[in-house]
């Protein structure tokens, strides 16, 4: 989803949503990924809703040519950074051969995007966040890890929350809120003089943000690919998207369905340019 895709002004739309650029209450643009209920246009009316064959237009803005993923995992049900929970582990096995795959592959097209090996480190903050997380709490949780670490451009700080916490933005919520809205947002921030690039992965416990049969780590899977390739084309949400706003992913979420790919991960297909349609891999 597209600039820190989420908030405020989805309620006040009569048109069903898909990706939303929204703004947070705190003056952040988010790009928002919305659950099933309210990405109706996902399904068999996409194409239309989403620009049809329009493909992506280059707006002048940069991309991560050669990307990589911080994961941070906030919470005691995370484990620690040195013996990191199941799920934790599996989400690091994702991100470890994510940037190698045919999945990711799909954006080389875009800027000279380049495979790489995503996951270079990760941490577990095993303070509870609060049960509901605003965006700028989620800003804080990147702060902190930076505030002991080096920043790096290139990277993008995904922010994994757990079971007992919800994120928030405005009126709108992910699962488990009051008023669930989306499954997971993309978004930038300025901090010291950097432009800091971060994700909000909130826990899938709901139907809306589920995919019928898939474990909770493949459903992970699928906002991490999402969220993760439009952090790299449209990083400060001035790079690649079509006409109505649709960044790469957001014009394949949902439909086609989300699908088990390389190495067993869940994915979901992808826009390319280059053959006017969704595609797996290339």
């Amino acid at each position: 989803m597209r600039r820190a895709s989420l908030v405020s002004v989805l309620l006040a739309s009569a048109v069903p949503l898909f990706a939303q650029r929204v703004v947070d209450p705190n003056g952040s643009t988010l790009h928002l990924y919305p659950d099933k209920s309210n990405a109706v246009w996902g399904q068999a009316h996409a194409p239309a809703q989403r620009g049809g064959g329009q493909n992506l237009v280059n707006h002048g803005g940069p991309v991560i040519t050669s990307a990589k993923v911080v994961s941070i995992f906030w919470g005691s049900e995370w484990g620690t950074t040195s013996n990191p929970s199941p799920l934790a582990n599996a989400m690091l096995g994702f991100f470890s051969q994510f940037g190698a795959t045919g999945e990711y592959n799909t954006i080389t097209q875009y800027s000279g995007i380049q495979l790489t090996s995503l996951s270079q480190t990760h941490w577990v903050d095993t303070n509870n966040p609060p049960t509901a997380v605003s965006d700028t709490a989620i800003q804080n949780e990147v702060i902190a890890y930076l505030s002991s670490h080096t920043f790096d451009n290139s990277t993008v700080y995904e922010v994994f929350l757990p079971t007992t916490s919800y994120s928030t933005s405005g009126g709108s919520s992910s699962c488990g809120g009051p008023n669930l809205q989306y499954c997971a947002y993309h978004g930038n921030f300025a901090w010291n003089g950097h432009d800091v690039k971060y994700a909000s992965m909130p826990y899938p416990s709901c139907s809306g943000c589920q995919w019928t049969g898939w474990s909770a780590e493949h459903n992970l899977d699928h906002f991490a690919c999402h969220e993760t390739r439009e952090a790299v084309t449209d990083p400060d949400l001035n790079a690649w998207y079509d006409r109505r706003g649709s960044e790469a992913d957001d014009k394949c979420a949902w439909s086609p369905n989300p699908f088990l790919g390389t190495n067993g991960y869940g994915y979901q297909w992808e826009w390319s340019n280059a053959d006017g349609k969704c595609v797996q891999t290339k």
